[in-house]
């Protein structure tokens, strides 16, 4: 009776994102972190497309895909029926992304007078447009995609963006919403060197290692969605100067994506392909090196986890990265496409282990400094309480 009479205290929350599990990429993570945090303040409802069956504690409405995708991606059917009647039922919405979900929430939360807020994961202009191999459609997309964002982001209340740089950004594109700058988080206790691990979770890393044949081998890594903008084939040119001149060293990369990147992977010789995983802390723990060669990002989650593992990180200098980053200290930065500085960044980590273990553990400690899940919850709640009551 009294945990009832709590849940009627607390206000309604709908979280509309055109992203969520099982599809797991950044927008899921940070779901799946901060959903367990804002329930103890707020009633929560998800909408969200239908990625296939995944477990909740949450009331979660499902919205089927379309027929119809970018790159990797497929997004939700538009139902503004099914939206403008959940919108109707809460007292605030929370919109993470700017697909058929989250415009559409955003929309009807503007007719209904309901306090919305959004985060801004990415910079849409320039990663939709990146998501297509397609020259034409890609000019298209960028202006579009430009005015798109301005439209929308614009009728929200309140923005909360990742980065300071990222605010500006957004800033720049004449969207005058008020902002507010929130970091991502990492859970430490799951993102650690395998030495921090207890004995059990070292056991079962060893028998992953064995496995994949990894045992004796030099592993350079890296996880996330397989798609166009993370420019993989980048990461693969430098791996093949890298076999040129050793025998020992394997690229594994974790993750799912588009059709053409699986093949290109799977046909490249000592590269392991592993689909994507709730466990992606157990296969970090298997490099030796993390590799970033993205063409655009925000904060890169799978950036901040490969760190908080204790790796050295190489990544190309965009977003916030290039902000927490500091070359040769705690990480390197390589200019876009660079390939061959990639490989001789990672023959120099390689050739010396002391380096590489120095800059691991400065990534790690700059990690715990400054990215925290709580933090990042806490955050919200605040953002989300600063709200108007409409």
């Amino acid at each position: 009776m009294e945990q009832k009479k709590e849940l009627q205290k607390k206000r309604k929350l709908l979280i509309a994102t055109d992203n969520f599990l099982p599809r797991w990429d950044g927008i899921s993570r940070f779901l799946n972190e901060i959903l367990p945090l804002l329930a103890t303040e707020y009633e929560l409802t998800i909408v969200a497309p239908n990625f296939g069956k995944v477990k909740t504690d949450f009331t979660v409405k499902k919205i089927e895909l379309s027929k119809y995708g970018l790159g990797d991606y497929k997004s939700a059917k538009l139902k503004p029926k099914i939206i403008k009647e959940m919108i109707k039922k809460t007292d605030l919405v929370f919109t993470q992304t700017i697909g058929p979900i989250g415009a559409t929430a955003v929309f009807y939360a503007k007719k209904y007078k309901k306090p919305v807020t959004s985060f801004i994961h990415n910079i849409e202009w320039e990663l939709i447009p990146m998501a297509t191999k397609n020259i034409i459609l890609r000019r298209l997309l960028y202006p579009f995609m430009r005015i798109y964002c301005r439209f929308i982001y614009n009728k929200s209340d309140l923005l909360i963006l990742p980065s300071e740089g990222t605010s500006e950004i957004i800033s720049w594109q004449k969207i005058h919403t008020k902002k507010k700058v929130v970091y991502l988080g990492v859970n430490s206790k799951s993102f650690m060197p395998e030495k921090d691990r207890n004995e059990k979770e070292q056991n079962e890393i060893e028998k992953l290692r064995e496995k994949l044949g990894l045992k004796g081998f030099y592993v350079v890594g890296n996880h996330g969605r397989l798609a166009e903008e993370k420019d993989l084939f980048t990461l693969i040119r430098a791996f093949s100067w890298l076999t040129k001149k050793y025998d020992d060293v394997r690229l594994v990369i974790v993750g799912d994506g588009t059709e053409q990147i699986q093949k290109k992977l799977k046909a490249t010789k000592n590269v392991i392909l592993v689909p994507r995983t709730n466990e992606v802390e157990k296969y970090l723990n298997l490099f030796d090196v993390y590799v970033t060669t993205s063409l655009t990002e925000t904060t890169s989650l799978a950036t901040l986890e490969a760190m908080a593992s204790g790796l050295p990180v190489i990544s190309t200098p965009v977003g916030f990265i290039k902000e927490y980053i500091h070359n040769n200290y705690n990480g390197f930065l390589i200019e876009i496409k660079d390939n061959y500085t990639i490989y001789k960044t990672i023959n120099l980590l390689k050739n010396n282990p002391e380096l590489a273990r120095k800059i691991g553990q400065r990534a790690r400690k700059s990690i715990l400094k400054q990215f925290e899940w709580k933090q990042t919850a806490e955050g919200i709640l605040e953002a989300l309480k600063s709200l108007p009551k409409k």
